[in-house]
């Protein structure tokens, strides 16, 4: 990924904060409005971002492979709260981790998947810019992303395959879209990952 552990948590720490800003913004009444994950409301968007963090915290202290951590509730009035001690939690659990090679096991991947750190803390970084844009764009707000967490989440993003297999149900991205000719990072990102802009 181009960047060391000390870079890509604080690349992390960076997003999932960004996520924590727009989440504070969340009311009740707008839990049932869809987003840009075609499959969920906004409350159930964040029942799924609350368990990925859940799960990673316990990955990275090195329970990730028990899937009782990386089962989503059933979501409710309490979801943006639960989502932010969430948060917190996989923070700190991320702070804890000392070496590029600990094993996460990350079972979401396939039975048996394990990484290390460096590319696992990398899987959720990118997946908390985009889940923070997704909220964003949800409850109709800005976001701004500083360039250097685009610069480092692109490459991340751009390895991820394309194919036929995100069609399938249950598939983490959608498709890719055509990008624009003059796209910046963020616009390549989303759209690498399938999310349509409009």
């Amino acid at each position: 990924m181009g960047t060391n552990l000390v870079a890509i948590k604080a690349f992390d720490d960076r997003a999932v904060r960004e996520s924590i800003a727009v989440v504070r913004r969340v009311n009740v009444a707008d839990l049932t409005r869809p987003t840009p994950c075609s499959a969920w409301d906004l409350g159930e968007l964040l029942a799924h971002m609350t368990a990925q963090h859940r799960g990673f915290a316990a990955a990275a202290r090195g329970d990730g492979g028990d899937p009782t951590h990386w089962k989503a509730e059933a979501p409710g009035p309490e979801a943006a709260g639960k989502y932010l001690a969430a948060a917190e939690g996989a923070l700190a659990a991320f702070a804890e981790v000392g070496t590029e090679e600990q094993e996460f096991a990350l079972p979401e991947f396939g039975p048996g998947a394990v990484f290390p750190a460096i590319r696992a803390i990398g899987f959720h970084f990118l997946d908390y810019v985009v889940h923070a844009w997704d909220v964003a764009r949800t409850l109709d707000l800005p976001i701004a992303f500083d360039p250097g967490i685009l610069d480092a989440a692109l490459p991340i993003a751009l390895a991820v395959p394309d194919g036929a297999f995100r069609t399938q149900p249950g598939a983490a991205f959608a498709p890719s879209l055509p990008e624009p000719a003059d796209a910046d990072a963020l616009t390549r990102i989303l759209m690498h990952l399938g999310r349509p802009l409009s």
